[in-house]
């Protein structure tokens, strides 16, 4: 990615690669609080990042994992991503939703 990467204090999109939505995540919300105000449907348990039960798919850019569920081989593979804590390094993230 040649873009630079964002930091806790930027706002970024989710694209949701199903239904070709985009979302902003503004500084200090989650992934998780913006898709359940646009009435996405999501599912969720802890929102600490702990359970996997918000455990996404990532289609396409660089996630800002938050969580201890994931181990650090997977969250390098940067696949998937825990909506309920994650944030993302890159301005857009697309998430198989």
């Amino acid at each position: 990615m040649t873009e630079e990467a964002l930091t806790a204090d930027d706002g970024f999109d989710i694209r949701l690669h199903r239904s070709g939505r985009t979302i902003t995540v503004p500084p200090g919300e989650t992934i998780l609080d913006m898709l359940l105000d646009a009435g996405v449907n999501v599912s969720f348990s802890c929102t600490e990042g702990v359970c996997g039960t918000c455990e996404t798919k990532v289609i396409d850019g660089i996630p800002d994992h938050h969580d201890t569920f994931l181990t650090d081989e997977e969250k390098a593979d940067n696949s998937k991503v825990m909506i309920c804590c994650s944030r993302s390094k890159s301005p857009v993230l697309t998430l198989d939703l």
